[in-house]
């Protein structure tokens, strides 16, 4: 299908707009084809028991975590400049086409695989999907298909890399994206989500709990948002921000609250009462952290936004998320005030700095991941979870604090410097930045020949 579309103006759009062919992308697409040839991933023989109702809450849940991405889009689409709308947006959707064929094809492998020295799967596990149809249901899913538990974990793989995209939202080139994307999820996501959710991680054995993904989702993201804002430096525009619709981030935060409950309540992986305080922390959290971020506004003669509301709604849900399943409700609503309040004042601190973090992801997903993690190391208790074996520093122990202490130190580490590497690997490859000319005219019409 052609598109025509007339532009006004003195940049010559024709020149942009004329694109290389690249058919690298397509070969590999053909390769996978053929592997699927090859490996059609039968089902394992063997009956298993599953139970009914864990296996319907699972199913809502896969669908609700799903929709979380396109509700990213919405967040960050409304939050750009108008002529960067579709390509914020579609640096969401992307994720959810791209991932989904690496995990199917190594990358479920890869997370949940046979565990290679506690950091990595082996790719060969389950490569293709074979023995994951019909396969043993997962220790930590027991009452559900193991078919479903991959699918489930794959919600969580896609938006990751999404959640960076707010990091250099308005000046990277959509290609070297997707090829920067493809390398995070191998080298930063899988390594993290290995070491943190598999029963030989390293990050398990060390004793760190993470109910729902806020070291491995939040801080992977953030960390690696930082990484990006400080390579790719500050854009042409750099603190003329003018978002294009409100409206649109009060969609987009709707549908992230709504999908965020399949987050953190299917994380109990049954439809049971641990469930049910997952869905009660996080709703308590999310509504203790919008009202700190307005009210702490206030108090500085501030006026309240729906900016900041929204906002506030996702810090607040980020930061609950490690301990979802292992806290009080009473002590959700610290976590989310506490957590509320720290990334306000890192965002301000971020605005006057140089640090053009386009639309705040570290801020908000990397702060707030940090603060929930050692939240869950001071109010997680076995009470809640029997999977906690050691009660946090809130009831007179320290093992589970400094195990989390530790285990941020090492994943921020790990995230910063990988994120640097693969940054600079990508711009090697195919340049991350786009050309001030392109930024200027937007991403839109530059990268996609779109526009509103």
């Amino acid at each position: 299908m052609c598109l025509f579309f007339y532009f006004s103006g003195n940049f010559n759009i024709d020149n942009q707009m004329n694109s290389k062919k690249s058919t690298i992308p397509f070969a590999l697409l053909v390769v996978v084809v053929l592997l699927a040839l090859f490996f059609p991933g039968l089902p394992a023989e063997g009956e298993h028991e599953f139970n009914g109702a864990d296996v319907a809450w699972m199913l809502t849940s896969t669908a609700l975590v799903l929709i979380m991405t396109p509700g990213l889009a919405f967040f960050y689409g409304g939050m750009v400049k108008k002529k960067n709308v579709i390509s914020t947006m579609l640096q969401s959707f992307i994720c959810m086409g791209v991932v989904a064929v690496i995990w199917v094809v190594f990358g479920f492998s890869l997370v949940f695989g046979e565990s290679i020295g506690g950091v990595i799967g082996n790719p060969a596990t389950y490569f293709m999907f074979e023995g994951v149809i019909g396969g043993p249901n997962w220790p930590g899913a027991p009452t559900i298909p193991f078919a479903l538990f991959a699918m489930y974990q794959l919600k969580f793989a896609i938006i990751t890399p999404a959640l960076i995209t707010g990091a250099f939202a308005e000046r990277i080139r959509f290609t070297s994206y997707v090829l920067f994307l493809c390398l995070f999820f191998i080298f930063i996501y899988a390594p993290l989500a290995h070491a943190t959710w598999h029963p030989d991680g390293l990050l398990a054995g060390m004793g760190v709990l993470d109910f729902a993904g806020g070291t491995v989702v939040h801080m992977s993201a953030g960390v690696t948002a930082l990484a990006s804002a400080l390579y790719l430096k500050q854009g042409v525009t750099n603190g003329g921000h003018d978002p294009a619709r409100v409206t649109y981030v009060i969609l987009g935060t709707g549908l992230l609250w709504f999908g965020w409950f399949g987050f953190n309540a299917g994380s109990a992986f049954g439809a049971g009462s641990l469930a049910a305080t997952a869905l009660a922390t996080t709703s308590t959290a999310s509504g203790a952290a919008a009202l700190a971020w307005i009210f702490f506004d206030a108090a500085r003669g501030k006026k309240p936004t729906a900016m900041g509301v929204c906002i506030g709604v996702v810090v607040g849900l980020v930061a609950i998320t490690p301990a979802a399943g292992f806290v009080t409700v009473p002590h959700s609503i610290i976590i989310g005030v506490v957590s509320s309040i720290v990334s306000r004042l890192v965002v301000e601190w971020r605005t006057r700095s140089r640090v053009d973090d386009t639309l705040d992801v570290f801020p908000c997903h990397g702060v707030g991941g940090m603060v929930g993690m050692m939240f869950t190391g001071v109010f997680a208790t076995k009470t809640i979870n029997g999977i906690v074996s050691t009660d946090g520093l809130y009831f007179g122990e320290t093992g589970l604090f400094l195990a989390h202490l530790i285990g941020l130190i090492g994943a921020v580490i790990f995230t910063l410097i990988m994120a640097f590497v693969l940054l600079k690997i990508t711009d090697m490859v195919s340049k991350l930045r786009v050309s001030p000319e392109e930024e200027e005219i937007g991403l839109d019409i530059s990268q996609h020949g779109e526009k509103l």
